[in-house]
Order: C-alpha cells, then sequence, then structure tokens
C-alpha cells in the first residue's frame, strides 16, 4: 500500500479539493463530510421525470475496466449521463491489455480520445495511482476498485447508507464480517469510519481471512462471529473473494457459512434495528441467509441507489477540482 504522503498530492489539487479520487486513505473528515453532503442533493435527480443536470456537459468520461464489473461500471455510466456527460465504456480486459500492451501504453492510448475523466478499474493494487502519477495533468483519475487496495467509491456510498439510516457516527458500532484479507471494500469501509469518528469497528472472520496490521485501522478484532455481532448497529457482510483466494485458506464454503454466515438466529445478537449490508454480488447461503438478504433490516439495494449518487458527487467535485486547478496555474503563469 502506498503511503499517505504519497497519496496526498495527487488526490487534491492546491485548494484542497479532488484532483483525483484514489483512496480514502489521507483525505480530511471534511472532504469526505462534503462528499455524503453533495450526494445528499443528488438523491433527489433520481426521482424526476427527466433525470439529469447540466453540470458535466461538454465533458466525457470513459470508464475503463480492466476487471469485469457490472453492478460498479453501470452505476458510473449512469452517474455520469445524470451530470449530463458523454460516457464511453471500454472493456479493456477483452482488448489491448490482454494483447499484452503495457499499462502506460493504454493510458497513452486513452488519451489520445480526449476524455476528461477515466473511471478506472483494475485486478492489480495501485494501478490507478500509476495511472494519476503519469496521465496528463487535466484528465482526472476515479478509482473504481484496484486490486485488495481501495474502492473508494463503495466505501463513500457505504457511508452513505449508513449516515442516511443512523445519522450521526459518533455513536455507532459497525461490524465488518468475512474476507477481510482480500476486500478493497473493507479497507475503504475501514478508513472511512474511523475518519468520521465512529468509535466502535469492528471485523469479524477466521484468522487465515485476517490481514496482518489491522490495528491501524483502529479496529477491534473478533473471531467468533456471534461475540462480535454484540449489540452492533450496522453489519456490513463482505462477498467471499474466491477469485484472489489461494487454496487453503478456508476448508470449504459451507464450513464458512457454518461458522461466519449471517443468519436470522445470529443477527437477534445485534441490535434490533441493526442494518444489514452487503457490497455485491451476494453469495446466497454461504455468506448471508437469503431471509436476511431480503428481510427488514436489508438495505442493500438501498446501497445500489445511494451508489449512483455518491458517484455523481465524485465526478462533480473531481471536475470542479481538475477546473479550479487549471485555473490556478493559468493564473500563475500569467503573474509569472
Amino acid at each position: 500500500m502506498l503511503p499517505t504522503d504519497a497519496k496526498r498530492p495527487l488526490q487534491l489539487n492546491d485548494n484542497g479539493q479532488l484532483r483525483h479520487f484514489l483512496s480514502l486513505d489521507g483525505l480530511p473528515c471534511t472532504l469526505l463530510t462534503e462528499i455524503l453532503d453533495t450526494a445528499d442533493s443528488f438523491l433527489e435527480v433520481g426521482s424526476r421525470a427527466v433525470k439529469k443536470v447540466p453540470l458535466l456537459r461538454g465533458k466525457t468520461v470513459c470508464n475503463v475496466f480492466f476487471e469485469n464489473s457490472t453492478r460498479t461500471r453501470t452505476t458510473f455510466e449512469l452517474a455520469a449521463q445524470r451530470l449530463s456527460a458523454d460516457v464511453i465504456t471500454l472493456n479493456v480486459s477483452t482488448s489491448s491489455a490482454s494483447k499484452g500492451e503495457t499499462l502506460f501504453d493504454t493510458l497513452r492510448n486513452l488519451e489520445a480520445m480526449a476524455a476528461d475523466m477515466f473511471v478506472v478499474r483494475h485486478a492489480e493494487s495501485g494501478a490507478a495511482h500509476f495511472m494519476a502519477e503519469f496521465v496528463c495533468p487535466d484528465v482526472a483519475i476515479i478509482n473504481g476498485g484496484d486490486g485488495r487496495h481501495a474502492h473508494p467509491t463503495q466505501g463513500m456510498l457505504d457511508m452513505l447508507t449508513i449516515r442516511r439510516h443512523k445519522g450521526d457516527f459518533k455513536n455507532l458500532s459497525v461490524a465488518i464480517v468475512g474476507d477481510i484479507l482480500h476486500s478493497r471494500v473493507a479497507r475503504s469501509d475501514m478508513l472511512a469510519l474511523k475518519t468520521l469518528g465512529c468509535p466502535d469497528i469492528r471485523v469479524i472472520g477466521p484468522k487465515t481471512l485476517l490481514p496482518a496490521g489491522l490495528e491501524q485501522y483502529g479496529v477491534r478484532v473478533f473471531h467468533n462471529l456471534e461475540e462480535g455481532l454484540r449489540d452492533v448497529d450496522v453489519i456490513v457482510t463482505l462477498r467471499l473473494q474466491r477469485e484472489r483466494m489461494q487454496s487453503g485458506l478456508l476448508p470449504s464454503q459451507g464450513e464458512f457459512y457454518r461458522l461466519y454466515g449471517l443468519t436470522s438466529e445470529r443477527l437477534k445478537v445485534a441490535k434490533p434495528d441493526a442494518l444489514v449490508m452487503h457490497p455485491g454480488p451476494i453469495n446466497r447461503g454461504i455468506e448471508i441467509e437469503s431471509a436476511v438478504a431480503d428481510g427488514k433490516q436489508s438495505v442493500i439495494l438501498n446501497q445500489v441507489t445511494y451508489g449512483i449518487a455518491v458517484r455523481m458527487a465524485v465526478l462533480s467535485m473531481t471536475m470542479s477540482g481538475q477546473n479550479a486547478q487549471r485555473q490556478l496555474n493559468q493564473e500563475t503563469r500569467e503573474l509569472n
């Protein structure tokens, strides 16, 4: 993982506004709160007869997905379209990258398309940071998920879900359950919760699926599900990242469900109004029982709705930050 001081100059312009959106690490509470407030203001756009605002009219957003995704890609497309941007989606996993082209060469070819913003999803950790370092100055990079490292817009839509249903973070207990080791969502959620002042962040899972160094996130670690869920306000159940697992980390999926699957019975040890969340796609009967996923405490579908608003917020704020930096650079050149 890149150190915080390497990320901060990349992500923020000289005025502290978003220039790229790569990770939640190093971003201040005020900026995360601004993203949530901006997303709140965009939620009503989805209920309009004409679901558009003109903030990115004339801009081009290019979704560059080196790794397959449906939910993230679709919500970014909808977010950009609702901001009136032109949208191009490239499934690079079936084109140039699979033919041996380097990430640097792919970036240069993408720049030739004259897009204003690239939303990048990649199987390798740090890919979005690499592109942000080498992309031309007028193009913004948004991380749509990179390897095991970060999924910052998912982290922020999870925070918006929690805030809209629970209000302030200051008195909450939040449990994150499952495959923490391979989950970029877990890392982004832990960083966001810590920054926003959540006093009790718990991670629950088998030792083989918990990474070293969890202490830096200010979390409490549990290996017993019932103990970890006791009296929590929010439960985030993670998908088993089978595509990133090496053999031997789990005896079987059935054994994982027996010990760590979120069932109706286990949900009873949490608070009666505890939220149930999941980043999707859900593996029913492996991570979560269908009765819980579809139950009255589940806000999983709300997360998808909020995800569009959060991605609208990030796209608009990042473009605004890029424009402000461009103006500042122009003024500096004129003074010199």
